[in-house]
Order: structure tokens, then C-alpha cells, then sequence
């Protein structure tokens, strides 16, 4: 089988002898240096797409895709706005709502809350909280006109203490014609409780029927706006901006992308800064691989005197040493991703279990939002790594291998 001359004596110099142990050790370290670095970035940042992909999932359970007022928040005549939206391109789920902000009281418990007045029919066409019920908690089908009944996040109801089946009282400001502003207190049933591992909604929000909602706040026939499901909700600007042609300038239109901007920014900008940051590891690494192709260069300079003799171009001789460094960052490149795709695949069992084995929570839920630690590999980053990792070890040979290149002979072989 044909072989280059140059990478045959590039290999046979990365197989040191048992006398050149050492110089075979430096390598070794070189090339675990290079894989820990790939292995790491490629775990990080699986980790922080799987953080973004769960916040996004769990955003878009319990807001919309896309978000429909008029400017002043009340939408009139609703089912024929409803049934004309729905006729729009990529337009999958329409469901009207009320969103006030109001506080939820249970004895001497107090706190605030955003009450979302749904029609639990429609509400099943926009968001997935009816399937982040806890078990044996209830369901959005108890929620009844007229019944007075409520869902609670699971947070907020264990800071007021209350299971299903019990009550608590809502407080809202309504306008009074003498005494200014006065609150309406009513009481309503719980009836459900929703977990959907997203602290502020699990601590601040409450699901009742929307006719309730609408008497609550004295509201007639009026809704707050209207959400829109989307097939695919990465056009949910583009959606966003037909329907604001269409609706004209009395609506007001709104979609995910810009009501999390400034979050899902602070994601890809911790992301990239994460990528930098631990890039320098396999940047260090291939520093060191400096390191040793320059010993390996001293230790065989009287083999490149004999090679030079032989009538080796320079060019040759830099060939050979940059096949020995290349094939080390080859080799710790690919353990570096087999390793690191391993771990960024299972890091739903490792996290649990080193939580469990040295008791601790990595992950807080008051800190990040979310209770679970999720991964997401990207071909995309595996690709961009890899391709970096090569880059940076193929440019650490140059310099040894140009060092070797101007090795004289006579210079080398004067005491051998």
C-alpha cells in the first residue's frame, strides 16, 4: 500500500522507543489535553442548547406564539376576529383570554398574581399547560362558567398552603364612583394545580374560566386579546408582521421572539462567551503540543541530519513533523468528541446521580428557572469544535516543524 515517506517517518516518530518515554508521555499528555478541551466545550454547550430549548418549551406552554390586542387591551366581537385569524397562512390555533394582575389571599397569606381568563376548549390550541397538571390535581375541563373554580401553580399554592378542593380570594381594584378605588374580593374553588418548572409562572399565575374572568372585572364581552398558535414558530415574526398589516394600526401584535428578546440575546451571548472561554482549554492544549514537538525535534536531530544527507528537502522534513503533530490533535479531536457526545447525551442520569452521591442541587430552581438539567446536541457545534480544535493543533506544528527544516546537517552530526 502506498505511503507518503513523510508520513511514514511522522508516524514511526509518534511510536517513541521504551528510551523515549518520556518524550512519548508529553504527547500523550498533548493529546488528552486536546481531547478533555473538545469533551468539555462540547458538554457545555450541549448543555446551555438544552437549557435554551427547555426555557423556550416551557415559555411557549404558557405564553403564545403570537399575541393579539387592540391598544387599549379590550377586543370587541372576538369569534369573528377569532375565525378570520385562523384563515391566515401558518395560523394552526386561535384562543381568546383575560390577563389582569390582581393578588391571591388565603387567611393571612397574601401574594400577586397574573389571573389568565382562558375557555379551556381553545386553550388546548395554544398552550400545553393542561398537560403540566400534577397527577391526581385536577384539569382545565373543571374549570366552568359560573362555577367560580381555579388552577393554581404549584409554588404559589404551597406558599398559600392550599391543596385542591379548597378555597381562596382573589383581590382586585375597580373603580368606585365616590370612594375611589375599591377592591372586589371573590372567592373561588381550586380545582387544579399545574407545574410546568418555570418559577414565575409556577409562583404567579392562575387559570380560571373566562366568563368568570369577564365578571370578575366587569369586562362584558371583551377580552384582552387573542393567542395564536403557529406551525412552525420560528416564523413567528414573519406571521407576527402579516397579521399587523392586516389587522391595521388599531391592533396591537406581539410574538415570542420579542416578548423573551432580551432573555433568549443573554442565552446566545453567555453561549458564545462560553465558547471562548473554554476554547482557550484546547488552546492551552495545543500550546503544549508546541512543547513537544519541539523536544521531539531536539531528540531527533541527528535523524533529520541523516534524512537532509540523504538528500531530504526542507519542506519534507517540516511534512514529517507536522503529520506527527496533526495525527495527535486527529486522535484527541476524535476522543474528545466521542467522549464528549457521551457525556452530553446522558448528563440527565449523571447530574441526578452526583446530586444524590455527594448531596447537593446543581441546579436551582429560585436561580434558573427550571428544576431539571436538560442537553441538546447540535450537530452544528460538534462540527464547529472539531474543525477548530484540528485548526488550532495544525497551526501548533508550524513552528517546530519549520525548526526542524533548519537543522544543518553538519551542525547535527558533528559529535554523534
Amino acid at each position: 500500500m502506498f505511503q507518503p515517506l513523510e508520513a511514514f517517518i511522522g508516524l514511526k516518530y509518534t511510536r517513541a522507543r521504551r528510551d523515549k518515554s518520556f518524550v512519548s508521555f508529553i504527547s500523550l499528555a498533548s493529546m488528552i489535553g486536546i481531547a478533555l478541551g473538545v469533551m468539555v466545550l462540547i458538554t457545555v454547550l450541549s448543555v446551555m442548547n438544552g437549557f435554551e430549548q427547555a426555557m423556550r418549551d416551557r415559555i411557549l406552554g404558557v405564553l403564545s406564539h403570537v399575541t393579539v390586542s387592540e391598544t387599549d387591551a379590550m377586543v370587541e366581537n372576538w369569534p369573528e376576529r377569532r375565525k378570520q385569524l385562523l384563515k391566515m397562512d401558518n395560523v394552526i390555533g386561535s384562543s381568546p383570554f383575560v390577563e389582569k394582575q390582581l393578588m391571591v389571599n388565603e387567611g393571612t397569606r397574601v401574594q400577586g398574581a397574573i389571573v389568565e381568563g382562558i375557555l379551556p376548549e381553545f386553550e388546548k390550541e395554544t398552550g400545553n399547560v393542561s398537560h403540566k397538571m400534577l397527577e391526581g390535581k385536577g384539569s382545565f375541563d373543571d374549570l366552568v362558567a359560573g362555577e367560580d373554580n381555579i388552577i393554581l401553580g404549584v409554588t404559589l399554592a404551597e406558599s398559600l398552603g392550599v391543596d385542591v378542593g379548597e378555597s381562596v380570594t382573589l383581590l382586585t381594584p375597580t373603580s368606585g364612583q365616590d370612594l375611589g378605588e375599591l377592591p372586589i374580593l371573590k372567592q373561588f374553588h381550586v380545582v387544579g394545580i399545574f407545574r410546568v418548572d418555570l418559577q414565575q409562572y409556577d409562583e404567579g399565575t392562575v387559570f380560571i374560566h373566562m366568563a368568570d374572568a369577564q365578571s370578575l372585572f366587569e369586562m362584558g364581552d371583551q377580552v384582552t386579546g387573542l393567542r395564536l398558535r403557529i406551525d412552525d414558530l420560528y416564523k413567528a415574526r414573519e406571521v407576527a408582521q402579516k397579521v399587523a398589516d392586516v389587522s391595521g394600526s388599531d391592533f396591537w401584535v406581539s410574538d415570542w421572539t420579542r416578548q423573551n428578546e432580551n432573555f433568549f440575546k443573554a442565552i446566545q451571548l453567555q453561549k458564545t462567551m462560553m465558547f471562548f472561554l473554554l476554547g482557550l482549554i484546547i488552546a492551552v492544549a495545543a500550546f503544549n503540543l508546541v512543547s513537544t514537538l519541539v523536544m521531539v525535534v531536539t531528540d531527533k536531530g541527528s535523524d533529520i541530519a541523516i534524512l537532509r544527507t540523504l538528500g531530504m528537502k526542507p519542506r519534507n522534513v517540516m511534512k514529517v513533523f507536522m503529520v506527527q503533530g496533526t495525527l495527535i490533535g486527529v486522535i484527541g479531536t476524535i476522543l474528545g468528541v466521542v467522549f464528549g457526545v457521551l457525556l452530553a447525551v446522558n448528563v440527565d442520569v449523571i447530574v441526578p446521580f452526583l446530586e444524590s452521591l455527594f448531596n447537593v442541587n446543581f441546579i436551582s430552581a429560585d436561580v434558573y428557572g427550571i428544576s431539571t438539567l436538560e442537553s441538546r446536541v447540535e450537530v452544528s457545534d460538534i462540527v464547529l469544535i472539531a474543525v477548530s480544535a484540528l485548526v488550532l493543533s495544525m497551526l501548533a506544528t508550524l513552528y517546530p516543524s519549520w525548526k526542524a527544516s533548519k537543522v544543518q546537517p553538519a551542525e547535527a552530526l558533528r559529535y554523534e
